[in-house]
């Protein structure tokens, strides 16, 4: 199996170049393929939007008629899915979900396409193995960590903040967004590597394991 997969920014593909390796075997080939933001879902899925731009949700529908047309001209033998993985943020799942699910109904061919969506955003997933957040940062606050409740809507990057950086998620917010964003990367680099793929305890983030695995049998 290949796997092209679809990130929001550059911190999500920091970690997922890290952890994809620890969920899939090399017997399989992926790709992990970094936007500059998540934007949102064209009302018009035919309208034109500027490529430069590189906003994925503004992107999907060009990008999944795109997939599904090069995957069409694939040999029988060779299996290949996009995998989208963004944040939801304040969206509502469901919702969400059948968004996404009309842009592909509306390619043709369609590309097979796996969305996985992190509740409520990337940071959980670290949040989900506090093992590795203390192993990356040993003086993370436990009264923060402890009072973390696994995909929930709470500001999950500031409460990684809270528990991380000095001063918390008020002062890096006050450096500016440039600087929330090169934090967010080096939570990526710093707490990916220890954590145990097997082990988490985010359900978003064991939903994207399990489906990676599923597919790669």
């Amino acid at each position: 199996m290949h796997f092209e997969i679809l990130v929001e920014d550059q911190s999500g593909k920091r970690a997922l170049d890290i952890l994809v390796p620890k969920i899939i075997d090399g017997n399989h080939t992926y790709k992990i393929i970094d936007y500059k933001g998540i934007g949102r879902i064209p009302g018009n899925l035919n309208a034109s939007k500027d490529p430069s731009k590189r906003i994925l949700l503004d992107q999907l529908p060009k990008l999944l008629r795109g997939y599904g047309n090069a995957f069409a001209h694939h040999p029988n033998d060779y299996q290949a899915t996009v995998v989208l993985v963004c944040d939801l943020d304040s969206k509502d799942l469901v919702q969400f979900l059948g968004e996404l699910n009309q842009v592909l109904a509306e390619c043709n061919p369609s590309p097979a396409t796996q969305f996985c969506i992190a509740i409520e955003e990337g940071e959980a997933w670290f949040l989900g193995d506090i093992a590795a957040v203390k192993a990356a940062y040993p003086k993370a606050k436990d009264s923060v960590l402890s009072n973390y409740r696994n995909d929930s809507i709470c500001g999950t990057w500031e409460m990684l903040a809270d528990a991380v950086c000095k001063g918390g998620a008020q002062a890096l917010a006050g450096q500016g967004w440039q600087k929330v964003g090169a934090e967010k990367s080096a939570w990526a680099e710093k707490i990916s590597p220890h954590m145990d793929v097997t082990n988490n305890a985010s359900p978003s983030f064991c939903f994207f394991r399990d489906r990676l695995r599923e597919l790669a049998l």
